[in-house]
């Protein structure tokens, strides 16, 4: 019995200790608490406080918001891809592939919106997934370029594809703080 108590006194110490860096309302230092967390803090912290709901968010949250954003980072690349195809009218190669990258840049949004249903539900091995795969569209961007000798990849799209990549990076750092042990989630 004495080991089950102190079990049971280590689980609550940990609960209490935990539980307020998980749901902390109104608390300012959790943004940066959480963008400790992540592989690329300024962003990290730029972007949770240029969003008014960020303040009040929880880790799950300020999580939801940063998925929020590689929305915004994937779609405005589709729109800009989008956009190039018809100033790239007769090459038809060219407009291939920028009609490829449109796609994977749409298939990353996708990705992301799947990974916003997961953190809600709290499937956080799944969302992990999700943003990976986001990240990971990109690529498959920047490799169709590679398979055209001569046609070189635009400066401008190599800027989003990192931003995209930076972007899901801190996504997936904020998820860890979620509840990842390194080989399943909690």
């Amino acid at each position: 019995m004495g080991i089950a108590f102190s079990w049971f006194l280590l689980s609550l110490i940990l609960f209490f200790s935990i539980d307020p860096i998980l749901s902390t309302n109104g608390n300012p230092d959790l943004i940066q608490q959480t963008c400790k967390n992540t592989k690329y803090y300024d962003l990290c912290v730029s972007s949770l406080k240029s969003d008014s709901s960020s303040p009040k968010a929880d880790i799950k949250g300020l999580a939801l918001i940063m998925v929020k954003v590689g929305m915004a980072n994937a779609t405005a690349t589709n729109t800009y891809l989008s956009s190039q195809m018809l100033s790239v009218r007769n090459d038809t190669v060219m407009k291939k592939v920028m009609k490829e990258c449109a796609d994977k840049y749409g298939f990353a949004n996708d990705a992301l919106q799947s990974s916003v249903q997961d953190l809600s539900a709290e499937f956080y091995d799944y969302a992990y997934m999700h943003v990976m795969a986001a990240a990971d569209y990109p690529n498959s961007c920047h490799n169709a370029f590679k398979r055209y000798p001569g046609l070189i990849y635009p400066p401008e799209l190599a800027v989003r594809e990192d931003g995209l990549k930076h972007i899901c990076d801190v996504v997936l750092g904020i998820i860890d703080a979620l509840g990842f042990d390194g080989d399943h989630y909690l």
